[in-house]
């Protein structure tokens, strides 16, 4: 057995002691300096209303990425080659993106989602073909609830780079009804009094002022617009307060409501 010298402990705390007193330092620096990180990052993204969900997993990556970032340093420091290391971290992730092809493109959008905010959770939007308030906004995908309380999932990536409708970003909408009216009726009589019966109601509102106009000669009425501005959560309480009301409105002023007329000529034979 090999007795070792002063001069060969000395050697070896140089060789080995040092790099490991660096390496155990950088690692009580870098995991300190990890930590004011992510303080710093969450404060600023806290101060600009980053949605919840978006800074959870910014946090996430963020933690991940300084933390091998960290880890490859302290390899470094001891003696260890990482060019190969870094290789194969490059090719895992390669491997991943190409498997997750269609979750990034999801992933993608729902991190575009989260910071652009077409819409919020609560907001009713209109969205490849669905129309409903959205429950809840993840990475990978958006639930939506429709007005037949059903449970739409909508991927992201479709999502974003599809027509989006959000029916709560102005606070108001517009009211679309249409009636119609006997070609014999007293039109503008029937204008002045739909106008009326629009705005009494009390969630109608003034400004900006209801639109009641003749839209079509049809082939057996004259069809008119009613078209009141109301605020967002008050659009059916209008609508179904309007629908309820037309006949008698129009009724009390001597105006007729038509039915569709069918009209049979005979030919008298010679």
């Amino acid at each position: 057995m090999k007795d070792f010298s002063l001069q060969d402990i000395i050697d070896l705390v140089l060789e080995y002691g040092i790099p490991l007193l660096k390496a155990i330092l950088i690692y009580f620096i870098g995991s300190w300096l990890i930590k004011r990180a992510i303080k710093v990052t969450t404060k600023i993204m806290i101060a600009r209303e980053y949605e919840l969900t978006l800074q959870k997993f910014l946090i996430n990556i963020i933690t991940w990425v300084l933390w091998i970032l960290l880890i490859v340093a302290i390899v470094g420091t001891l003696g260890v080659e990482t060019s190969g290391f870094a290789a194969a971290l490059a090719a895992m992730g390669l491997a991943i993106g190409l498997a997750l092809q269609g979750s990034l493109s999801n992933f993608a959008g729902g991190v575009l989602l989260l910071l652009f905010k077409p819409f919020r959770v609560g907001d009713t939007i209109e969205a490849q073909g669905i129309t409903g308030t959205v429950k809840e906004i993840d990475i990978l995908q958006t639930k939506v609830v429709t007005f037949s309380r059903k449970l739409a999932i909508i991927p992201n990536g479709p999502l974003l780079n599809g027509n989006i409708i959000n029916f709560d970003t102005e606070g108001i909408l517009r009211v679309e009804t249409e009636i119609g009216i006997s070609y014999d009726a007293d039109i503008p009589k029937a204008l002045e009094a739909l106008r009326k019966l629009a705005e009494d109601h009390p969630l109608t509102l003034k400004d900006p002022a209801p639109v009641v106009e003749v839209v079509t000669n049809a082939d057996s009425s004259i069809n008119i617009m009613v078209r009141p501005y109301t605020k967002t959560e008050d659009h059916w309480t209008v609508f179904f307060y309007l629908q309820k009301n037309f006949k008698s409105t129009l009724e009390a002023i001597g105006v007729e409501i038509p039915y569709p007329h069918r009209v049979n000529l005979v030919k008298k034979q010679d």
